[in-house]
């Protein structure tokens, strides 16, 4: 069993997701509410696979937007409105200054000082990840130490590991590089997903609706809760040509 460690914050407007509120029609708010949403169908992907889900959340102190609530309040809200379960999550606060300092430091407490068989590093932008990713990866963690889900542009929307590695400044990008080079310089063997998208810019947000549309008319499966609350925020997706744009 793998235990994914879904690494999030609070969904507050003027944290979450500043460079899709940049970079589109989205406000703050409207960001706010599609973070949520994304976390929720990632924690439910997790709790219908075989892995077992830990909600790794950043508390108050090291925070610099406040919320309505504690941190810890806000994540467990929306965790708990997308189980099924609720009480099969664990939930603990993230340790150190960067990205990669938390989720090598969760990695390594999990690998070494829980003695958990694999673990893996998730965020709530991977919006697609589906039950048959986690179970495909851990049956990868079987035979490679290390295995990644690459999404576009050197980003990646899964890192998962059976021994750890350097975590110093690892998810530099591009991060599908940096944590394959990691793996191989610790002497391990690195498999690969499937390439998903995420969920972090403008552009990304037009290719992951497209996507999800396109899904809806063919009957396929999509993150539900994602496809729910941007129906509610009211975007549609426009060609330009060889472009895809967000628009009201």
């Amino acid at each position: 069993m793998t235990t994914v460690a879904v690494l999030c914050d609070p969904p507050r407007p003027g944290l979450v997701l500043p460079d899709l509120v940049d970079s589109s029609p989205l406000s703050s708010e409207e960001a706010a509410d599609l973070y949520a949403a994304m976390l929720g169908d990632v924690c439910r992907a997790v709790e219908t696979s075989g892995g077992e889900l830990l909600v790794n959340y950043r508390d108050d102190d090291a925070l610099p937007v406040d919320g309505e609530g504690s941190a810890e309040a806000e994540v467990r809200s929306v965790v708990r409105n997308a189980l099924s379960d609720p009480d099969e999550a664990r939930f603990e606060v993230q340790v150190g200054e960067t990205f990669a300092g938390r989720a090598g430091n969760t990695a390594t407490h999990l690998l070494d000082g829980e003695g958990v068989t694999s673990v893996a590093v998730v965020e709530p932008t991977a919006a697609f990840l589906a039950r048959s990713h986690v179970d495909n990866a851990a049956m990868k963690l079987r035979s490679s130490a290390v295995v990644l889900g690459p999404s576009t542009r050197g980003r990646v929307y899964y890192a998962g590991f059976r021994e750890t590695v350097d975590f110093d400044a690892a998810y530099t990008a591009p991060e599908v590089e940096t944590l394959t080079d990691r793996g191989l310089d610790a002497g391990h063997d690195v498999d690969y997903l499937p390439m998903l998208p995420v969920v972090e810019t403008g552009d990304d947000l037009a290719d992951a609706l497209a996507l999800i549309r396109a899904r809806q008319r063919a009957g396929r499966i999509v993150p539900q809760m994602t496809a729910a609350a941007l129906d509610d925020i009211g975007v549609t997706v426009v060609g330009e040509g060889d472009d895809l744009s967000i628009a009201r």
